[in-house]
């Protein structure tokens, strides 16, 4: 059954504690005691039902209300990536580079080699989802909250449909990289051919870890390819009155 809004909080924790960074991103801290989820997102100035839906898409893969999520403004859901970003970039990425700098230093000398290789993949990787995170909120995101503000405001005129056709979304599918493949290649370098480590209970937490960020950068795309794009592509068909 779906998480509604009469659901304790707590209950939504107790069901999926992978729900706890979900809850983070709407800045909603743990002590909120018997509370509902109505009345903690009215405590943090939440918008109740956006909240309901995506916290419901993370729990159930098979929950994904594409044309519900549409219809939320484009500025509350650019504002639930940029959080899903920081949570990647200052707390995830870290969190796993620590516990690849632990095994390394646990391994000894026939090991490290193996390890080093797994960090220096990892490295790579970490490259390119900065530059994948710094394209959006550098370029996309920027683009999309100005011809966005310009349709509300009804201004509307040469300048702006020039700006949609020089960066419009299509461009960001095209070169939308699936950094969620290369995730995929080191978990299954460690499942086949981690060697055997001392401190086994680590490189257990290395890919769990891994697994974590694989579903949640899978839910991060799923909101951008199947709610973000389509619905900036719809603006901009307003905008210029060519449909897409």
């Amino acid at each position: 059954m779906p998480i509604k809004e009469n659901t304790r909080m707590a209950d939504v924790i107790h069901m999926n504690y992978l729900l706890l960074p979900i809850l983070n991103r709407f800045d909603i801290q743990l002590g909120f005691g018997d509370k509902t989820i109505k009345e903690v997102c009215t405590d943090h100035h939440v918008n109740v039902d956006f909240f309901l839906e995506i916290i419901n898409s993370f729990n159930d893969d098979d929950y994904f209300p594409q044309t519900h999520l549409q219809t939320f403004p484009l500025k509350l859901i650019i504002d639930y990536i940029q959080k899903s970003h920081n949570y990647y970039l200052n707390y995830k990425i870290p969190q796993i580079e620590s516990l690849i700098g632990k095994l390394i230093e646990h391994s000894d000398t026939s090991q490290k080699k193996q390890m080093e290789l797994i960090e220096k993949f990892f490295q790579e990787y970490k490259e390119e989802l900065i530059i994948h995170i710094q394209n959006e909120e550098n370029d996309v995101f920027p683009y999309i909250l100005t011809i966005d503000t310009a349709f509300s405001l009804r201004k509307i005129d040469d300048t702006v449909k020039k700006l949609v056709h020089e960066k419009s979304i299509d461009f960001f599918v095209d070169t939308h990289t699936n950094i969620e493949d290369k995730l995929y290649d080191l978990k299954n370098i460690i499942i086949k051919y981690l060697p055997p480590a001392r401190d086994y209970t680590s490189s257990n937490a290395l890919l769990f870890e891994l697994f974590r960020l694989e579903r949640d950068l899978n839910d991060h795309a799923r909101i951008e390819d199947k709610v973000l794009v389509p619905k900036v592509q719809f603006l901009e068909s307003q905008i210029t009155g060519v449909l897409k």
